[in-house]
């Protein structure tokens, strides 16, 4: 009777150690699969273990970003301080709009049609802030952002001279860029024209501007929207149309394409600068620096022709 009990105790404790055993295994495996699907929700950064094709571009300065990643694809002279042209005209815009309100009034005085270039504005003519900074943008109008600092610089003086807004409006364009610590930029007026023969408007560097880029697509991602239009059809608040076409000739061109913005003058040669989208949510900052005029476009599509091989890869 005894060794009879003793039997059944033991197979109860080897029943219920075999239960203790697969409720162990059972447990491991709901962690580990638990764990597994938890990993793959992770998005993770692509690490970057392959090299850039060999590309060949006119431009002195260049450099090419993949802002997702934080990890620099192409650079060539990125931190070389060169003029900087019309592209100075994105930091107007930047600072304007961080000063200023969409629907504040812009008017276009005397004083703001006294630059280089005629984009088709009318002496008295006015604008909200938010369709003029979109018109100059697209049409790198010089006249349009003149009228923009004019209106936007020295607000806390009544009846500002108009030396005494522009230089005030420029000191703030200067300031946002320490801020953003672009070391190798300076501007000198807020279009980008040369002062000189000798002196140019505005200096940066491939790596600032893509810098500069990266900020205002983070924090002000609207302001660019405008620049990948190839143009627009835009009234001032007189009621007046104005077509605006792009100066950017490859705008039609570039896979998913956010934001672009141009810069010639005959110091700076041609500068370019985009930000395009090969897949979602990964946006890439080309900027090419001291191209040609036509250059500037050849080496843009070289660069971006560059990257979706290296991708796709």
């Amino acid at each position: 009777m005894n060794r009879q009990i003793f039997i059944n105790r033991e197979h109860e404790i080897r029943f219920f150690s075999v239960l203790l055993i697969a409720l162990f295994f059972a447990v491991a495996v709901s962690i580990f699969s638990n764990s597994s699907v938890r990993r793959e929700d992770i998005s993770v950064p692509t690490q970057i273990t392959k090299t850039f094709p060999e590309v060949h571009i006119k431009a002195k300065g260049a450099y090419v970003y993949d802002a997702r990643n934080k990890v620099v694809l192409y650079a060539q002279n990125e931190d070389e301080s060169l003029p900087l042209a019309s592209i100075s005209k994105v930091m107007t815009a930047l600072v304007a709009v961080s000063n200023g309100r969409p629907y504040d009034t812009v008017s276009v005085t005397k004083e703001a049609l006294n630059v280089t270039g005629d984009s088709g504005l009318y002496r008295d003519e006015k604008w909200s802030l938010k369709d003029i900074l979109d018109f100059s943008l697209i049409t790198s109008s010089n006249d349009g952002m003149h009228a923009v600092a004019l209106a936007m610089g020295a607000l806390s003086k009544v009846d500002p001279t108009p030396r005494e807004a522009i230089q005030d409006f420029v000191y703030k364009m200067n300031v946002k860029s320490e801020e953003l610590g672009l070391t190798n930029t300076h501007f000198i007026n807020e279009t980008g024209l040369d002062e000189s023969v000798v002196d140019a408007g505005a200096y940066s560097s491939a790596k600032d501007i893509n810098t500069l880029m990266e900020y205002v697509l983070t924090y002000y991602p609207e302001l660019l929207e405008v620049t990948r239009e190839t143009g627009i059809s835009i009234k001032s608040l007189d009621d007046r149309t104005h077509v605006a076409t792009n100066t950017n000739s490859i705008v039609g061109t570039i896979p998913g394409l956010i934001a672009s913005k141009t810069g010639f003058t005959d110091l700076a040669g041609g500068n370019l600068t985009i930000v395009f989208d090969p897949e979602i949510g990964r946006p890439i900052i080309v900027t090419v620096m001291g191209s040609t005029g036509e250059g500037r476009f050849e080496d843009v599509r070289n660069l971006v022709d560059a990257t979706m091989r290296y991708i796709g890869n």
